[in-house]
C-alpha cells in the first residue's frame, strides 16, 4: 500500500481541531443557544469521525512496526498514539453526549463544546509527539482550554476558586515542564526524541540531565495527577461540571500518561538509568500516589470528591508501568498499563457521568443523599454499581482483568513488593467504593425524592459506558494485546 500523505495520516487530530473551527463559525453565524442540537450533533460526529480515523490507521497496519514519522519526524503515529487516541475520542463521545442535557439553557454553549475539541486535539497530539516541543504545545493546548472548561460554572463560587487553583499549578507545572525540555536541549542539542536518544549518552553533563529529566518528569505528573502535583485534582473535579471532570480525570490523565511513556522509553531510555534513575523515581511516584489518593478517598462524605481522590490512586497504579521498567517483561508492563487506562477511561467517565445525573435529579452530594436511590432508578445505579465495583477490581467490569494483568506483569518483571502494595490499596478501595453501592440498594431513603425525569443524552451516555466497561471482560484480549504490541515498538 502506498504511504499516506501526512494530513491524512494526522487525521484524527485535524478533524478534532477542524471540529472546533466549525462550532465557532456556526455560533458566530447563529449566536447562543438557537443551535443546541447543531452544536452538540456537529461535535459528537467531529469525534466520532477522529474515532474512525484513528481505527481505520490502526486496523490498515499505518502504526505497525515503528509506526509513521510526519512532519519532519514531530509527530509520530503508531500503535500507541491510534490506541491512545481511541480512548481520548471515546471518552469525548461519552462527555458531549451527556453535554447536551447538562448545557440545557446555558447560553455559551459553542465555546464550551469548541473548548472539548481543542483540549482533545491537544490530547491527540501529545499522543503522537515525537518532539518536546511538540510536547509542550501540545501540553498547552490541553491545559488552557480546561482550565476554562473547570470554571465554566461561571456563578458558581466553587466552580472558579477551582480553576483559579488549577490554573495557578497549572502555569507553575508548565514553567517546571519548559526549564526541564530546555536544560535537556542544553545537555543533547536537539529536541527531537531520536536526536535526545542519540545524544544523551555522549554527554559528560550528568548533574543537569538528571536535574532536566526530574524536571520534565514533574511536568508530567501534574497532567497525571500525581503525587505531589495532585493537589489541583480534588478541586477541579469537585468544582467543575461533572462532565467535564470525566473528561479530565479520564482522558487528559490519560494524555499525560501516553507523553510519559513516548518521552521516558524513547527519548530517555533505560540506558541512562545508572546515572539518572527515572525508573526508581516512578517506583516512589506509584507507590506514594496510591497509597495517599486512596487514604485521602477513604475519608471522604462528598461522592464526587470521593472519586476524584481515588482517581488519584488509580493513577499510582498506572505508573507500575513505568515503574516496573527494566524487568525483562517491559512491553508486557507498559502494555498492561495502556489497557487498564483504556478500561480506566470508560469506568471512571461512567462514575462522573452518574454524579451528573444525580445532580440533574437535585440529589445531594454525600453519601447519605445517596439513600435508596437505586429504588427510583435502578438502571442508572446498576450501571454506577458496575463503574464503582469495577474500579475497585471485582470482576463485574473490565477492571478486575486490567488490574490483574497489571499486577501480575509487576510480580514477572520481578517487583512484586510493587505489586503488593498496590494489592493492599486494591483492598483499601473496596471500603468507600462499597459504601455508594451500599447506600443506594441497602439504605432507607431519607426524604420524598421523586424521579420524573431521565435526560436522554446523560442517560445513554451512562449505560452505554456500562454496558462497555461489561463488555471489555469477553473482549479483553482483543484490547489488550495491540497494547502489548504498540508497547513492544518501543523497545
Amino acid at each position: 500500500m502506498a504511504p499516506l500523505p501526512d494530513w491524512a495520516t494526522a487525521a484524527p487530530a485535524i478533524l478534532l481541531g477542524l471540529t472546533a473551527l466549525a462550532l465557532l463559525v456556526i455560533d458566530s453565524i447563529s449566536p447562543r443557544t438557537k443551535n443546541r442540537n447543531l452544536l452538540a450533533g456537529t461535535t459528537l460526529v467531529g469525534t466520532l469521525a477522529a474515532l474512525a480515523a484513528a481505527v481505520g490507521l490502526l486496523v490498515t497496519g499505518v502504526g505497525t512496526n515503528g509506526g509513521v514519522s510526519i512532519y519532519g519526524g514531530q509527530l509520530v503515529v503508531d500503535g500507541m498514539s491510534l490506541f491512545f487516541t481511541i480512548i481520548f475520542t471515546s471518552v469525548a463521545a461519552l462527555v458531549t453526549l451527556a453535554s447536551y442535557d447538562y448545557l440545557a439553557g446555558e447560553t455559551e454553549q459553542a465555546e464550551y463544546y469548541a473548548l472539548v475539541m481543542l483540549a482533545a486535539t491537544g490530547m491527540a497530539l501529545m499522543a503522537s509527539a515525537g518532539s518536546l516541543a511538540v510536547v509542550f504545545v501540545s501540553f498547552e493546548l490541553l491545559s488552557l482550554p480546561s482550565y476554562a472548561l473547570v470554571a465554566f460554572l461561571k456563578t458558581n463560587r466553587g466552580s472558579v476558586e477551582a480553576s483559579l487553583k488549577y490554573l495557578l499549578i497549572g502555569a507553575l507545572s508548565s514553567a517546571i515542564l519548559l526549564y526541564g525540555i530546555s536544560l535537556i536541549y542544553g545537555v543533547t542539542g536537539g529536541l527531537l526524541f531520536e536526536t535526545v536518544a542519540a545524544n544523551v549518552q555522549d554527554s559528560g553533563l550528568t548533574g543537569m540531565l538528571g536535574v532536566g529529566v526530574l524536571m520534565v518528569l514533574g511536568g508530567f505528573a501534574f497532567k497525571m495527577a500525581s503525587v505531589p502535583f495532585h493537589f489541583w485534582a480534588p478541586e477541579a473535579y469537585e468544582g467543575a461540571p461533572a462532565p467535564i471532570s470525566a473528561f479530565l480525570s479520564s482522558a487528559s490523565k490519560a494524555a499525560g500518561f501516553v507523553v510519559a511513556f513516548r518521552v521516558f522509553t524513547v527519548a530517555f531510555g533505560l540506558d541512562i538509568t545508572s546515572s539518572v534513575d527515572w525508573v526508581l523515581a516512578f517506583q516512589v511516584l506509584a507507590v506514594v500516589t496510591m497509597t495517599l489518593g486512596n487514604f485521602a478517598a477513604a475519608t471522604q462524605d462528598n461522592v464526587k470528591r470521593m472519586l476524584a481522590y481515588s482517581s488519584i490512586g488509580q493513577a499510582g497504579y498506572v505508573l507500575i508501568g513505568l515503574a516496573a521498567l527494566g524487568g525483562g517483561q517491559n512491553a508486557l508492563v507498559l502494555g498492561a498499563s495502556m489497557t487498564h487506562l483504556l478500561v480506566y477511561g470508560f469506568m471512571n467517565t461512567g462514575a462522573f457521568l452518574f454524579i451528573a445525573l444525580a445532580e440533574h435529579w437535585e440529589v445531594g452530594r454525600t453519601f447519605e443523599d445517596y439513600n435508596g436511590l437505586g429504588r427510583q432508578a435502578p438502571v442508572a445505579c446498576a450501571a454506577m454499581s458496575v463503574f464503582v465495583l469495577s474500579l475497585a477490581g471485582i470482576p463485574l467490569g473490565g477492571g478486575f482483568l486490567s488490574k490483574y494483568v497489571l499486577f501480575g506483569a509487576a510480580v514477572g518483571a520481578g517487583f512484586w513488593w510493587l505489586a503488593a502494595i498496590a494489592v493492599v490499596n486494591s483492598v483499601l478501595s473496596l471500603y468507600y467504593y462499597l459504601r455508594v453501592v451500599r447506600a443506594m440498594w441497602f439504605e432507607e431513603p431519607n426524604g420524598n425524592l421523586t424521579i420524573e425525569s431521565y435526560p436522554i443524552g446523560l442517560y445513554t451516555a451512562v449505560v452505554a459506558a456500562a454496558v462497555v466497561t461489561v463488555l471489555l471482560i469477553p473482549t479483553f484480549g482483543f484490547i489488550s494485546q495491540p497494547a502489548v504490541d504498540a508497547a513492544a515498538a518501543l523497545f
